[in-house]
């Protein structure tokens, strides 16, 4: 196959490839991260480039305007090398893939807090723990073997389970015993009925032990470094899935897995991993040998990817995934490099579709064992929602998209510097924003969306069914055949370009805001319940913390309910993880939580379309369920 040269700016980067495949392909192979949410189908546009020279076959698109077509935009994952090519990627297209999150970035994901006012206590008791032992050396009168005078020592701290050892460390008991002097550290995992000796060291290294804590999102990857000798979190870091070029939600990767295989997938989560502790471990100056255990929280999917385990069957009828609690493996079979015999444990999922973030969540939120009813919501590209208390415990996932992350949105972008985060309108049609770091703006995150919407509804430039109105304002613009409204001019943007809000973007907003509402509703109506019987609501996720409230319920995202009963929650997933890390019976309650769960498949409902439909309206058809909202901005005179 003939190779042809391509050159990807701005970094000036050039590679060989085969004639013939797109550029989105060759930049994957590459390691060059371009924006995709669809996974390369066409149907997104986001992986747009400028070709500066060269010979190129670009199938026709309707996601380019006439203008960008002139100035030499393509679409990446359409565009095929024929020849030696230079490709311009501008910054609307660089995905941050793989790079560590600093700063405020990474700030808006550590969670370094309690997730609840009632969350669970539980005794420090780790998953994987170190005991320094002074053994009493054999004699005439004492002659057992070196491993059951070992066990014997041990089971005088934990119960008397059955133990088991692996070949290499009963090799190399015998010398290491006697050139310690009876002396050893003994590293300890829970593995199911049985304890695992995992090592055996010389002299008091007891102190030296410590696990990871891994929020494995869709988006965002998230570590704590945890001291399991003491509980105490050392630090935190995070990154962005690189998985992401291979579609934004999980359904597409999962696709993407059918048609191309699970590898790539699994070895982009992997590397995320070990890219976070390599950062972490590094930077805390710890040594990889003392990483003896960690503890992932994720959706089913995800965790799929993790293991290597083919989730093809979670997205067919009757979806069925290969496993919901997976029994601990030993890390390096996965390829995740800390101590070489040190353990990974999963969070247990509910379902095919609700993961074992949501078990964390409830596990974190200790919402299993509080007597007020609660309904906790996990907003993201799948939101999750539990219903329930002490006695009972229902949940269904919502297909929202990725509209809350930023993405399938014109000008959208992950929560990271230069975000717009903030948006007012006043009454007067002045407009102020706020953006992650007080830099210049580049595009719209999640929370700035949603303010965006709401002063856009405020104001009255859209209309209850979220149509924006030609003659409202001078933002409002007719560009393509589609109404935008421009937010920033194009003067003030880092990227030069204006950044607008499309009627399209609105309508995603929309789809996404209904999903959720609507399983919420459906839940309490399938209990026989209402949202005023709600008494706390409690919204999970890094981009809760950034929701204001009073605006998710303008646009009809969250209940209308007084705002002390909304309480954000933080990143429960990672919360979740750690306090099962850190405790074997956090980690035993996880599993019981899994089970008792009750699973709602919302498609068995028979109305869910008609709840859909009605909660695609601002802030909804049904006003009365939305009183403060209706009075606050005279919609009964507006309808």
């Amino acid at each position: 196959m003939k190779k042809v040269r391509v050159t990807f700016y701005p970094t000036g980067e050039a590679v060989e490839a085969e004639r013939g495949k797109t550029l989105l392909e060759i930049a994957k192979e590459a390691g060059i991260f371009i924006a995709s949410i669809c996974g390369g189908d066409g149907i997104c546009g986001r992986c747009r480039v400028i070709i500066k020279g060269g010979e190129v076959e670009a199938a026709p698109t309707t996601l380019l305007t006439r203008e960008e077509v002139q100035r030499g935009y393509t679409l990446a994952c359409q565009t095929k090398v024929l020849g030696d090519v230079e490709v311009l990627i501008p910054p609307e297209s660089r995905a941050e893939g793989a790079q560590i999150l600093i700063d405020e970035d990474a700030q808006r994901f550590r969670a370094l807090y309690a997730a609840s006012e009632e969350e669970a206590l539980f005794r420090h008791d780790p998953l994987v723990k170190k005991l320094y032992l002074e053994l009493p050396p054999p004699s005439l009168q004492d002659n057992l073997a070196d491993q059951e005078r070992l066990y014997r020592e041990i089971r005088r701290y934990i119960p008397a389970l059955p133990m088991q050892t692996g070949l290499k460390v009963l090799q190399s008991l015998p010398k290491l015993l006697r050139a310690s002097g009876w002396k050893v550290t003994v590293t300890l995992g829970r593995r199911g009925g049985t304890v695992e000796l995992i090592q055996v060291e010389p002299g008091d290294r007891a102190g030296q032990n410590f696990g990871l804590a891994v929020d494995v999102g869709t988006s965002t990857v998230v570590a704590h470094l945890v001291d399991l000798s003491t509980s105490r979190t050392i630090d935190a870091e995070a990154c962005y899935n690189s998985q992401m070029p291979f579609g934004e939600e999980v359904t597409r990767r999962i696709i993407y897995a059918e048609r191309e295989g699970l590898k790539p997938l699994n070895e982009a989560i992997v590397g995320d991993i070990n890219n976070l502790i390599s950062a972490l471990i590094s930077r805390n100056k710890a040594e990889l040998s003392d990483v003896t255990a960690l503890c992932c929280a994720g959706n089913t999917t995800m965790l799929h990817f993790l293991l290597g385990l083919d989730p093809t069957r979670i997205r067919k009828s009757p979806y069925i995934p290969a496993a919901t609690a997976p029994p601990p493996v030993r890390a390096a079979e996965v390829g995740i490099k800390i101590n070489p015999r040190g353990l990974l444990y999963t969070m247990p999922s509910i379902g095919s579709w609700v993961g074992g973030d949501t078990t964390a969540g409830i596990l974190a939120t200790g919402l299993y064992q509080t007597r007020r009813l609660t309904m906790f919501i996990d907003i993201g590209t799948n939101g999750e929602i539990v219903l329930g208390n002490r006695d009972w415990l229902l949940t269904c996932s919502t297909s929202a998209g990725p509209a809350f992350e930023g993405s399938g949105v014109k000008c959208g972008m992950k929560a990271s510097r230069g975000a717009i985060e903030r948006v007012e309108i006043s009454p007067d049609g002045y407009l102020r924003y706020k953006t992650i770091g007080d830099a210049k703006p580049k595009g719209l995150c999640g929370s700035g969306l949603i303010d965006a919407v709401a002063g856009l509804f405020a104001a009255g430039y859209i209309d209850r069914s979220g149509q924006l109105l030609p003659d409202s304002s001078p933002r409002v613009r007719e560009r393509d055949g589609q109404l935008e409204f421009v937010l920033v001019p194009a003067g003030r943007t880092e990227t030069g370009k204006e950044i607008v809000l499309t009627q399209r973007d609105i309508e995603n907003l929309l789809r996404a805001k209904a999903a959720i509402f609507a399983g919420a509703k459906i839940l309490l109506k399938s209990m026989g319940l209402d949202f005023q019987d709600i008494e706390q609501l409690l919204i999970a996720g890094g981009f809760g913390n950034y929701l204001d409230r009073e605006k998710a319920i303008m646009i009809g995202l969250i209940p209308d309910i007084p705002l002390e009963r909304v309480r954000f929650v933080g990143n429960t997933s990672i919360i979740g993880a750690k306090m099962a890390l850190l405790s074997e019976e956090a980690y035993a309650r996880a599993y019981e939580i899994s089970k008792s769960v009750t699973y709602y498949d919302l498609i068995t409902y028979p109305y869910y379309y008609d709840e859909f439909i009605s909660a695609k309206f601002l802030p909804h058809t049904d006003l009365s369920l939305f009183p403060t909202v209706t009075k606050r901005l005279g919609l009964e005179a507006r309808v």
